[in-house]
């Protein structure tokens, strides 16, 4: 039984927050959120953790093969969220990046 997925707006409203609480006239300049497509085919999302309070956290990669179509990886390496997957798991993606930065769990303490 799948769990509830959030709603494309819930995600992106998710995102679009987060994203505006990191800019602080500095950070916006040299980091960001990258979303890009992959040939196989796929997504990939990139978001720069360096200068927030996640810079230092690492986790090593995470893969679940369904299919050849559903799919995820993920990682946090060189300050870096890295998430992969098929076509249709841009949302999963999303959702495992606020599951690392939304919870007390994988906060790195300054």
């Amino acid at each position: 039984m799948k769990t509830h997925e959030p709603s494309e707006t819930d995600l992106l409203t998710r995102l679009e927050k987060w994203y505006l609480n990191e800019c602080n006239e500095d950070w916006e300049h040299s980091f960001g959120v990258k979303i890009d497509t992959l040939d196989n085919p796929g997504w990939r999302v990139t978001i720069d953790l360096s200068d927030t309070r996640w810079a230092d956290l690492e986790i090593v990669k995470q893969i679940d093969e369904r299919t050849e179509r559903d799919w995820i990886q993920i990682e946090v390496t060189k300050a870096q969220f890295v998430g992969c997957g098929g076509p249709r798991n841009l949302r999963e993606i999303l959702s495992r990046f606020f599951s690392i930065v939304e919870s007390g769990e994988h906060e790195v303490n300054s």
